[in-house]
């Protein structure tokens, strides 16, 4: 069984393609992909569930990480990729984090609320108007 293990890893590490498809310079920015996607998902998501600490935590971890990217050997460019597209990410949250608890955007949010909250009532009024 060891030898078939043997011989299987070394037709797997004899095809530079395969080689990489299994390497850890492969699956750990795969599966590290996670990240900048949920925080691409949220960007469509209200602010305030925005969290600061999380947002500065993970700019900073992507920052650094971006570095390590390019300062290991063979440099790991799907890593920094990851990385890159995660900072980016971070700091677009970050913006909306501060824009709506600290530059008025929570008060424009509630009163386009209001707003739309009356626009229905008048429309709802109408639509009775309408069927009478």
């Amino acid at each position: 069984m060891a030898a078939a293990i043997k011989a299987l890893n070394a037709k797997i590490r004899s095809n530079k393609y395969l080689d990489y498809f299994c390497s850890t310079h492969f699956w750990g920015p795969a599966s590290n992909f996670g990240i900048p996607l949920a925080a691409i998902a949220d960007m469509s998501k209200d602010p305030e569930i925005i969290s600061g600490p999380m947002t500065v935590a993970l700019s900073a971890y992507s920052g650094t990480f971006m570095r390590y990217a390019l300062a290991v050997s063979p440099a790991n460019y799907l890593l920094f990729g990851c990385h890159a597209i995660n900072f980016t990410s971070q700091l677009v949250q970050g913006y909306r984090y501060v824009n709506y608890w600290n530059m008025g955007g929570r008060d424009a949010a509630v009163k386009a609320r209001e707003a739309a909250g009356q626009a229905e009532g008048k429309i709802v009024e109408a639509v009775k108007s309408v069927r009478k």
